[in-house]
C-alpha cells in the first residue's frame, strides 16, 4: 500500500473502493467541487451549529459517527477533515459500489496497519443507508471494540435507515442545508484559490440558484469560469441550460419539488400546478409527490384545516392503487386544495419545540397518578366525569413551555378559543 509519508491519510477511490489512492496520485482533471475541498476546519463553511453542539469534533479522539444531511452539505469533506486533524489513516468505501466481501477486505487492511505499524484508522462509508443488514452487521464487532473509528454518511434519516445495533454505537451528527451566505463563502474561497476572477455578483447568483448544495454551486462556478461568464444574466442562462432536463436523482429533482412545496405554502395554486406538471412530465414517481402532499398537509396546513390531511392521505392511497396517467387527477385535486386552503404551521412548530425540550433535558418522569399501574392511580381525575369533559389537573411534573401556539386561522381559531376558555384563571 503506497503512502506519501507516515502522516498521509489513505483514501479509496469512489469508483474502485478497494484500490488505495494517495494525494500524489490524484488525477489532474478532477472537478472543481473535489479540488476545492477545504484542507482545514477553518474553511469548512455553513455548519457552525455542529461544532457548537458537538465540541468533541474538534478533538483528535472523537467517537464513531454518522453524518446525516442533504446532498452537497459537506459530509464527505467533514469526514476527511476530521481524519486529517486526528492523524489517523482514512479508508473510504462506497456502500453502492462494494459488498460485504469488499468491506471485510477493507477492514482487514485497516487492522493489519494497526497491528504492523501501530497506526489507527478511520473507515468512512458513504451512503451507509444503502448497506443491507449483513453489511451493517459486519461493522458491529469492530465498532464495538474500537478497532477503528467509523464514520458513515447518509442523505436519509439514519434512525430509520440504519439498524438500531449500529445506531446505538455511534453519534448522529445532522448537517443542515447550506444557507446562501455559506455558499457565497465557499464560492469566494474557490474563486480566489483557483484564480477564477469571477465578480462577486456572479458568485451570489450561483449561490442563489444552488438550493443549498455546495457541490452544485461549485460545478456551476467551474462552468461559468470556463465559459468566461461575467454578469448575472449570463450565469442565469447558463444555469437554466444545465438544468432544463428533469432528472429524478439530481438537483433538478430537488429544485422542482422545493418550488412545488413553496408555491402551495404561498397559496398559489397556479404555480403549484405548473411545478406538479413539470414533475409529472419529467417522469417523477407519483407516489413520491403524493407523500410530499401528505407531509405538507400536516406541516403547513395543520389544524387550520384538518380535512387537508385526510384529503392528502386519500390521494396517496389512490395514487398507489391506480398509477399513471390517471394518478395525475387526484394529485391535481390535492395540490389545488392544499394550495388554496388556510395555512398553519403551529402543530409542526409545536412538535419541534417539544422534541428540542426533551433532547435538552434528562429523562422526564411520568407523574405517578398518570402511570399505567400505580397506587396513586386513584388520584387521577377522569375528564369525562366532569362538565364539558374537562378538569384541571397536572399532566407533567415539569413546568414546560407552551409548545403548541394555535393561530387565528380556520378551525385552529376554534381550538385556540377553547383552550383559552378552559385554562382561563
Amino acid at each position: 500500500m503506497s503512502r506519501k509519508n507516515d502522516q498521509q491519510s489513505t483514501f479509496f477511490d469512489e469508483d474502485e473502493p478497494i484500490i488505495a489512492q494517495t494525494a500524489d496520485s490524484a488525477p489532474q482533471n478532477q472537478p472543481l467541487a473535489h479540488k476545492a475541498r477545504p484542507d482545514s476546519l477553518e474553511f469548512f463553511h455553513g455548519q457552525d451549529h455542529v461544532f457548537e453542539r458537538f465540541s468533541f469534533l474538534k478533538s483528535k479522539n472523537f467517537p464513531s459517527l454518522i453524518l446525516w444531511g442533504p446532498p452537497g452539505t459537506g459530509k464527505t469533506t467533514l469526514a476527511a477533515l476530521l481524519a486529517k486533524q486526528s492523524g489517523k489513516d482514512l479508508y473510504r468505501f462506497n456502500a453502492v459500489l462494494g459488498g460485504v466481501a469488499d468491506l471485510k477486505k477493507l477492514i482487514a487492511s485497516a487492522l493489519d496497519m494497526k497491528k504492523s505499524l501501530k497506526r489507527e484508522s478511520i473507515i468512512f462509508v458513504d451512503e451507509i443507508h444503502r448497506f443491507n443488514k449483513a453489511q451493517q452487521d459486519a461493522l458491529l464487532p469492530y465498532v464495538e471494540a474500537g478497532e477503528f473509528t467509523f464514520i458513515g454518511a447518509t442523505t436519509e434519516n439514519p434512525r430509520s435507515s440504519v439498524n438500531r445495533a449500529l445506531i446505538s454505537r455511534v453519534k448522529i451528527i445532522e448537517l443542515k442545508k447550506l444557507t446562501e451566505s455559506a455558499l457565497v463563502s465557499i464560492l469566494k474561497d474557490a474563486n480566489q484559490k483557483f484564480e477564477l476572477n469571477l465578480p462577486v455578483n456572479v458568485l451570489e447568483t450561483i449561490a442563489d440558484y444552488a438550493s443549498g448544495d455546495a457541490r452544485a454551486a461549485l460545478g456551476t462556478l467551474e462552468i461559468a469560469a470556463a465559459s468566461n461568464v461575467t454578469d448575472t444574466n449570463e450565469v442565469k442562462r447558463l444555469i437554466l441550460e444545465n438544468v432544463r432536463d428533469y432528472d429524478r436523482n439530481q438537483n433538478r429533482h430537488y429544485d422542482v419539488i422545493s418550488a412545488f412545496i413553496k408555491s402551495m405554502r404561498g397559496s398559489d395554486p397556479q404555480a403549484a400546478l405548473l411545478w406538479l406538471a413539470v414533475m409529472i412530465d419529467g417522469g417523477e414517481d407519483p407516489v413520491f409527490i403524493a407523500r410530499r402532499l401528505v407531509i405538507f398537509a400536516s406541516e403547513d396546513v395543520g389544524n387550520a384545516d384538518p380535512t387537508a390531511l385526510q384529503l392528502a392521505v386519500n390521494a396517496l392511497h389512490t395514487v398507489e392503487k391506480i398509477g399513471m396517467p390517471e394518478a395525475r387527477i387526484p394529485l391535481g385535486q390535492a395540490t389545488t386544495y392544499l394550495a388554496s386552503t388556510v395555512k398553519s404551521n403551529a402543530a409542526y412548530n409545536g412538535i419541534n419545540a417539544a422534541l428540542e425540550f426533551v433532547q435538552e433535558n434528562p429523562t422526564i418522569e411520568v407523574p405517578t397518578h398518570l402511570r399505567n399501574h400505580h397506587p396513586d392511580n386513584s388520584n387521577y381525575k377522569y375528564p369525562h366525569s366532569f362538565p364539558d369533559a374537562f378538569v384541571k389537573q397536572r399532566y407533567t411534573n415539569e413546568n414546560i413551555p407552551q409548545f403548541y401556539k394555535p393561530t387565528e386561522f380556520g378551525v385552529e381559531k376554534r381550538l385556540k378559543d377553547r383552550l383559552a376558555a378552559l385554562y382561563r384563571d
